[in-house]
Parts: structure tokens; C-alpha cells; sequence
């Protein structure tokens, strides 16, 4: 499946694939794209059934890595792989199976591990609003709030309302999200630990729960060379909550993109 990505920096050295979470596009990775871009290509990446890329009927992490390789393929490969969330958990799969494509690994708040929690709450709300009654984004958040207590999930969710077409819709293919949601929040099987013989960076929020010591553990079984680095003021979203630490931590440890 073709992708929908955006570049920009300059070309020459290999490129960073930066790869968002769960609900989320390219674009939630701007502040450390635009950082990024200072000295290296960086290609922001929206997900199948996500941002402007195709929907398709699956959405488990083969299909997620299939995609990715293709682009990197495109791209001419092989590229610094920068994946948040369920981001995160595919450029792992895609680091363990196909390590010919990634030179340097970062995971973002995410281990290799299956999770109880289940995300399809915010599918509910997003499906309960009267899409047909919306014409301003200020509707669509007062009917979300119903639902959804926290401005800023709310907002990081309304990024995905098309107010330009008639009747909004929204750009998630949400019936597929949901019947993969098992599939989204757990793990593969029979992956291959230390399979991937680059530098890996995992770096996680103090607030969040989603690195905990079980999470820890998995990550230096699949990965045994991880760094783990831990953001303080962070929670689950450090990139939104730390953008200008995330985007400097990043840039020193990807460096120039011209070492192993």
C-alpha cells in the first residue's frame, strides 16, 4: 500500500521515517521533524487507515510493516526509524524482520509486549457524534466532551475531523481500527529476539505507564543493546508534552546519519 508522507530537510544522508501512534498522523511529529530537519531528509508517514493514506481492511502490524518497507524501499533505503506507539511497535517488527532496512531504532513509549488496556473507547465517542450537525471544530468538541473529559485527547483526536467535506468524516477508518484493536494493543508472535544489530534508543515518560519494569524486560529480550532514556516531565504522548527534549534527544543519537 503507497503511503501518503510528506519530506523535508536536505537529501544526502540517510533519512529519518518518523512513525506515529494509534489515531494519529504524520503531523504529530512536526516540532521534531522541523528539529530533525535542520541537518537530515526527514519523511513524515501517515499510516494505513490514518491521515490521508489509503484504508485498507487490515490493520495489524504485517500489514503495518509491509507498508513501511515498501516506502523505505522507495525511499532507497535504509533509513533511521523513529515510531511512537503503535508506531513504535511496528518499526520493531519492521526492525526485527527486516533489519536490512533500518540502520538506528527508536521506540517511543512502547515495548515489545502484549497490553490489557483496550483503545476502542475513543472509537465509541468518535462514532457517537452527529457528524451531520457538525460544522465547526468548537461543535464537534462540545458534543466529544460528552465522552471525552480531556482537552487534550480531544484535541489530538478532533485533528482528524475533515470540517471540509460535507458532511465531515472523519479520516480514520474506525469499523477496521476496532476489529484489529486485539491485534493493535498485543504483540506477534514468533518474532525473533536480537534479531536487529543496531544501535536502539527506547525512550519513555515518567508519567506514563507504558514502559513499566515487564515492559523493560521485553524490550531488552527483543532488543538486548537498548537504551533506555526516560523524559521526566513526559507522560504516554512525550512528544507533544516534551517536544523540544524529545526532538534534542533524537538528533543526538541519530546523529549525521553517516555512522553505523
Amino acid at each position: 500500500m503507497k503511503l501518503h508522507h510528506t519530506a523535508i530537510g536536505p537529501t544526502g544522508a540517510l533519512p529519518i521515517l518518523l512513525v506515529h501512534g494509534l489515531y494519529g498522523q504524520g503531523r504529530n511529529l512536526g516540532a521534531q521533524a522541523r528539529r530533525l530537519s535542520e541537518t537530515r531528509r526527514v519523511v513524515s508517514v501517515d499510516l494505513r487507515n490514518h491521515g490521508d493514506s489509503p484504508q485498507g481492511e487490515r490493520a495489524d502490524y504485517p500489514a503495518l510493516t509491509e507498508d513501511l518497507a515498501e516506502l523505505i524501499s522507495d525511499l532507497g533505503g535504509p533509513v533511521d526509524l523513529v515510531g511512537h506507539s503503535m508506531g513504535g511497535k511496528a518499526a520493531m517488527v519492521l526492525a526485527l524482520t527486516r533489519p536490512d532496512l533500518v540502520r538506528r531504532l527508536v521506540v517511543m513509549d512502547i515495548a515489545p509486549l502484549a497490553y490489557d488496556h483496550d483503545q476502542t473507547g475513543y472509537i465509541d465517542a468518535m462514532e457517537a457524534l452527529d457528524l451531520a450537525s457538525v460544522t465547526r471544530r468548537s461543535e464537534a468538541d462540545r458534543q466529544l466532551a460528552a465522552h471525552v473529559p480531556q482537552p487534550g485527547i480531544r484535541a489530538f483526536l478532533l485533528q482528524n475531523l475533515d470540517l471540509k467535506a460535507t458532511p465531515p468524516v472523519w479520516r480514520l477508518n474506525l469499523p477496521v481500527l476496532r476489529a484489529a484493536m486485539g491485534q493493535i494493543t498485543g504483540w506477534p508472535e514468533g518474532l525473533p529476539a536480537d534479531a536487529f544489530p543496531g544501535k536502539v534508543m527506547a525512550l519513555r515518560g515518567a508519567k506514563s505507564d507504558y514502559v513499566d519494569a515487564a515492559g523493560e524486560d521485553a524490550l531488552r529480550r527483543f532488543f538486548p543493546q537498548v537504551r533506555i532514556v526516560t523524559l521526566k516531565e513526559a507522560g504516554h504522548w512525550l512528544h507533544a508534552d516534551a517536544p523540544e527534549a524529545v526532538a534534542e534527544t533524537l538528533a543526538a543519537f541519530l546523529g549525521d546519519g553517516s555512522e553505523g
